[in-house]
This record gives structure tokens, C-alpha cells and sequence, in this order.
């Protein structure tokens, strides 16, 4: 069974290219530049942004992280998934049942939107088949 690249359910998602490469320090050199070029684009664009290490799940690894929500990335083969989702860490679930962050978060994730998808997003996902592949398109 096939399958695509990974990110956190209820995400904003954007895919880029990494560059592929048959060696494996030059593709490890390829991922940390990619990680490195969405820091530095990701901070410029929302500053509120501070640096987080860490993951969701196995696959998704957090690059930054606000009071809502994490900025990450996920990879397969040399397909990058950039993508921001509201946050579900223990600290930030206990802060949400004393204030009410939710809803906060989520406007902040609509209102965002249309700027996370023009500075990330290189291809469009226009579907996957019943093996899980997706298929992608270049954006003009």
C-alpha cells in the first residue's frame, strides 16, 4: 500500500519540493536547509513565533510554536508537508479550560490563512488515490 506525506489532523498545509538526492548527507543537508529557510520565513511572516523542538506523533516535527498553535514539517521521500495547527500540548489544554483559548486559535488560524498559503504553499494536493498516494501540482 502506497501513502503520502504526514501531518497533524486539522492542519493548514502547504507542500514544497526538497531536493532529492541519492546520497544521504546531501539529502540530511537538503532537510535542514529546508528547516532552517522556514524558520527564518515562517518568524519574518508571524512573530510571534518562538522556536519549539519537538513532535506530533512520529512524523511530524515542530519548528515554532505561539500561544495557539505549531508551525512544522513533515516529509516523504522528497515531498515536505509545511504546516500550522492549533496547539494540544498539556500546558496549552490546561490555559484553554481557564481562558478559553480555542476559539482565539482558531480565528487566529482563519485569519492567517491566506498569507501561511501564499509564502509555503509550491504545489497544490489535488487528490489521493485509493492506495493513499497523493497527487500533487505545481502552482504556477
Amino acid at each position: 500500500m502506497g501513502r503520502s506525506v504526514s501531518y497533524p489532523a486539522g492542519s493548514l498545509v502547504c507542500f514544497t519540493l526538497l531536493d532529492d538526492s541519492e546520497d544521504e548527507d546531501e539529502a540530511q543537508w537538503a532537510y535542514e536547509w529546508l528547516c532552517n529557510d522556514l524558520l527564518i520565513r515562517a518568524r519574518e511572516a508571524f512573530p510571534s513565533f518562538y522556536s519549539q523542538q519537538g513532535w506530533r506523533g512520529r512524523e511530524d516535527r515542530i519548528l515554532l510554536r505561539n500561544a495557539y498553535a505549531d508551525f512544522g514539517v513533515s516529509t516523504y521521500g522528497s515531498l515536505a508537508a509545511v504546516w500550522i495547527v492549533e496547539r494540544e500540548d498539556g500546558s496549552y489544554r490546561e490555559e484553554d479550560m481557564r481562558t478559553g483559548r480555542h476559539a482565539c486559535a482558531e480565528h487566529w488560524l482563519h485569519q492567517i490563512a491566506p498569507k501561511f498559503d501564499a509564502l509555503f504553499g509550491d504545489y497544490d494536493c489535488l487528490g489521493h488515490f485509493s492506495n493513499g498516494e497523493g497527487v500533487f501540482r505545481k502552482r504556477p
